[in-house]
């Protein structure tokens, strides 16, 4: 075997519960020494989204990150936790916005360490990323358990996203907004910052239409924990009922050996995932969706087929509360807000969903091409 994953039950977020199920996972994987040296200086970077509360199931939630930051006092570490999450406008007030309504800066009040903002950045490669990566010895990623829009999973590896300061998150969509362009940049984020230690709260998780509002929760009461990114998402994949190769950025890190993708090589500690007898996750219904289903025909069918079926994001106008948050974040400006709503200006639409993840009113569905209804994707 050439990885290593616990998977642990916890069918609540009462704190000692989680405790005990976070000690558990990496009690099962040696301890949290095996990751991370008694007395250094950590940065927890937890999936932080938007400003919703943790039981819309959107953001890790803070109890898992309270006991992650207790194992660590439990070794003399000194911890700081931040994400620059999906947000636009007066950056730093909305950020304190969302540690406040995510339960975050409750947490690190109540435990007596740092939260930080990502404001300040440095140019790596293609993108810049927070400079707290530079003050830290080791970066614990705490992701949550989602299926997501555009990356169909929101995992290990996606959750690293949160490391791009500020709006350039807006220039790598537009510059790069194919999906398997997309999936390089984030492989290339991990490549650039890969954590010492993953823990994915999947307590409560997602289905359907993920990150954000328009997904549904769903009570999963389980816990993944490792240091391979690459193989927790494997198994994330494998609990969603999906295969590792249907995930844009497991099959390029794969590619790339940075880490193990192949199931026979992934030791799973604790419960034999097999036995939990999970249905299926709902699959989002766009493009990222829509591929799993369309890669399992014929590859002649398959080709004429990807060329005819289109999906595009659309104003649920009923929903809508003209916050203008989906004019902000659409990285090709093709969105404009009008009295009766909003306006998309589809010939300038790349279909991103960007403004889907961004709404904080579930308010933008999906459209489909005839074809992709008629053959039911």
């Amino acid at each position: 075997m050439s990885a290593k994953v616990s998977v642990v039950k916890c069918n609540s977020y009462e704190p000692a519960a989680v405790q005990q199920a976070v000690g558990n996972a990496l009690g099962l994987l040696g301890g949290i020494t095996s990751f991370i040296k008694p007395n250094s200086t950590v940065l927890v970077k937890p999936n932080l989204l938007m400003s919703k509360s943790p039981d819309c199931g959107i953001t890790t939630h803070p109890e898992v990150v309270r006991a992650v930051i207790r194992i660590l006092k439990e070794i003399n570490c000194k911890i700081t936790v931040g994400d620059g999450p999906s947000v636009w406008g007066q950056y730093i007030e909305n950020v304190q916005e969302v540690y406040k309504i995510t339960g975050i800066r409750g947490v690190c009040q109540d435990e007596g360490v740092q939260l930080v903002n990502f404001d300040k950045r440095r140019m790596r490669n293609k993108f810049p990323l927070t400079v707290w990566l530079d003050e830290c010895d080791y970066l614990i990623n705490l992701p949550k358990f989602k299926t997501h829009e555009f990356t169909l999973i929101t995992g290990s590896i996606k959750n690293l996203f949160g490391l791009v300061s500020g709006t350039y998150k807006t220039e790598l969509h537009k510059n790069y907004f194919a999906p398997a362009d997309f999936a390089k940049i984030l492989v290339d984020i991990y490549q650039e910052a890969k954590p010492d230690l993953t823990i994915i709260d999947g307590i409560l998780a997602m289905e359907g239409d993920g990150p954000a509002t328009s997904g549904i929760t769903r009570q999963l009461d389980l816990l993944l924990a490792g240091s391979d990114c690459v193989a927790l998402d494997t198994i994330m994949a494998k609990i969603m009922g999906i295969t590792q190769q249907e995930v844009l950025t497991t099959k390029e890190a794969s590619l790339r050996n940075l880490g193990e993708a192949q199931l026979s090589r992934i030791k799973i500690e604790g419960e034999d995932i097999d036995k939990l007898n999970i249905r299926p996750f709902i699959l989002p219904k766009n493009r990222a969706g829509c591929a799993v289903k369309i890669n399992k025909l014929p590859e002649v069918v398959k080709k004429i087929v990807k060329s005819l079926i289109r999906y595009y994001p659309y104003s649920l106008r009923l929903k809508c509360t003209r916050c203008g948050h989906c004019v902000n974040v659409c990285p090709k400006k093709c969105i404009t807000l009008k009295k009766s709503g909003i306006q998309i200006n589809y010939n300038k639409c790349i279909a991103c969903f960007c403004c889907q993840e961004a709404c904080p009113a579930a308010a933008i569905g999906v459209k489909k091409s005839l074809l992709a209804k008629l053959i039911g994707l």
